[in-house]
This record gives C-alpha cells, structure tokens and sequence, in this order.
C-alpha cells in the first residue's frame, strides 16, 4: 500500500511540475510576442494547459471524495470559460483597432460575408 502512495504523490508532484512549466513558458511568451492578438493567443493557451495540469496534479494527490469533483467542476468551467474570454477580448481588438493591418495581415471580407455578419 505505501508504494502506491509513493507512486500517486509522484505522479501528482509531476503533474504539478509540469503545470507550473507551462505557466512560466506561458509568461515568457506574453511578455515575447509584441502584438496583442498573439500575447492573448499565449495567455490562453498556457492557461488551458497549465491549470489542467496543475488541477489534475492537485485531483491526483488529493485522492477520490468530494473535493476532488469540486476541482474537477473548476477546471470543466475553466476550459469553457478561458478561450471564450480571449476570443471575446480579440474580436474587440479587431473591431476597435484602426491598424491592425499595419501590425498583422489582414483579409479584407467580401460585403457577402459582411453583410451576413450582420
């Protein structure tokens, strides 16, 4: 019994680890890329990522009971919620930002598809 003790704290440990790398390669990528769209793109993902990992690890180590559903619901609410809110937050940047096509290539829209855009 004590060695599957040691192999869950370990995996959970690991798990952690690797959550905490995404999240610092996640840093170095926001503060790296200069445009926006892509340091949001960067955010995004790395927190996606590296909070699935870092709960699984927290999930791992805390065993099966009721909190573990709990950080189950967070990281389910936080998948959901993390790229709606960047893709919101870009799409604001799209409509706000009169250069945009001097800092990234931009397709222009035929006014079909404007028009059913809305």
């Amino acid at each position: 019994m004590t060695a599957l003790l040691w192999i869950r704290f370990l995996v959970g440990i690991i798990l952690l680890l690797c959550g905490i790398v995404v999240f610092g390669i996640e840093l170095f990528g926001v503060f790296r890329f200069e445009y926006v769209l892509n340091r949001m793109h960067a955010a995004a993902m790395g927190d996606t990522l590296g909070i699935a990992l870092s709960m699984g690890g927290l999930i791992v180590l805390c065993g099966l009971n009721f909190i573990t559903l709990k950080m189950i619901l967070v990281v389910v609410f936080l998948w959901f919620a993390s790229p709606v809110s960047s893709h919101v937050l870009a799409r604001f940047e799209v409509a706000t930002n009169e250069e945009l096509d001097k800092e990234c290539d931009v397709e222009a829209l035929s006014e079909e598809k404007q028009s059913e855009r809305g």
